[in-house]
């Protein structure tokens, strides 16, 4: 294998333990090699710029600059980048604003192990790639009702333990319309009352806790 049919790869993670299982099974491939390793965001950015890798492998959640904001500096400041999101959460809105922020590809943590190398050759090969549960997800939520900034607002002060009132007080708005968003966002989510609200966020990806 010559060294230019190589897929030069960047791994973006803050927890040592999967960098190091991530790094070891990339560089056991013939075919591909880790050329730079990234902790945060703005470590990404600063090592594609001077790496510039065929494929990046990028966390969500990390310390300062997350995974999102990430891609979405890389790609504006190169839109050919191929950069996969690695992540424990499978919620919808999450895939659609990583891809929204310019990923390519979307990849659970625990699927790493079957996954990981498949999915670097497909998006190197010119491919998008969504775990089918996942395309799934953002299906049957598409025609859905987008939770506002303020509902929004609000479901954080209630993921928080919050009382409307203290709610009402942070937001400087009444608590009748604390009410009146809890009660949209209950009908949106389909939820049955505001703890099911905020679990149905959080697996969703609308929080991040």
């Amino acid at each position: 294998m010559t060294e230019t049919r190589v897929i030069r790869v960047m791994a973006v993670d803050d927890h040592p333990l999967m960098m190091a299982g991530i790094v070891g099974e990339i560089n056991a491939q013939t075919d591909m090699h880790t050329v730079a390793e990234a902790n945060d965001g703005d470590e990404a950015v600063a090592l594609f710029r001077k790496y510039h890798p065929d494929v990046t492998l990028m966390d969500i959640r990390m310390p300062r600059v997350n995974g999102i904001a990430a891609i979405a500096s890389i790609r504006q400041e190169f839109p050919h980048a191929r950069i996969v999101v690695l992540t424990t959460s499978a919620g919808d809105v999450q895939v659609v604003r990583a891809f929204k922020a310019g990923a390519v590809g979307y990849l659970l943590k625990n699927l790493l192990r079957t996954e990981l190398l498949e999915t670097i050759r497909l998006v190197h090969g010119g491919h998008k790639r969504i775990p089918p549960e996942i395309a799934q997800q953002i299906a049957e939520h598409a025609t859905d009702d987008s939770i506002s900034t303020r509902e929004l607002d609000v479901l954080r002060g209630v993921a928080s333990g919050n009382s409307n009132k203290i709610i009402a007080s942070d937001l400087h708005i009444s608590e009748h319309t604390v009410k009146n968003h809890l009660k949209s966002i209950l009908s949106k989510l389909n939820a049955s009352d505001r703890t099911h609200a905020v679990m149905i966020a959080l697996k969703r990806g609308l929080l991040d806790m």
